[in-house]
């Protein structure tokens, strides 16, 4: 398992259907981790991706990683908002 990746943490897809986009990680076991973004990947329904095939840009959302740690509400608003810079800067 890739020691940079843990929850919270911001990943780049770099293969499937949403390849390109930005996504953190809520979710992850050995060999799969789960992503949403808050918009077309809700927290209620993250998408289970194996790690091969997301890559860390080395950035974790603090506030929203300590929320699901604690199993607090976390909004698909609030992560939305959260990603939305690195989906529309190329994750500058």
């Amino acid at each position: 398992m890739d020691d940079r990746l843990q929850i919270g943490c911001v990943v780049y897809s770099k293969k499937g259907r949403d390849s390109g986009n930005y996504y953190m990680i809520v979710a992850m076991d050995e060999t799969y981790v789960w992503i949403c973004d808050g918009k077309s990947r809700k927290l209620a329904h993250p998408k289970k991706k194996n790690i091969k095939h997301v890559k860390s840009n080395g950035i974790i959302l603090t506030n929203i990683a300590q929320k699901l740690l604690e199993n607090k509400k976390v909004f698909d608003s609030e992560l939305g908002s959260a990603l939305r810079a690195f989906n529309e800067n190329g994750g500058n």
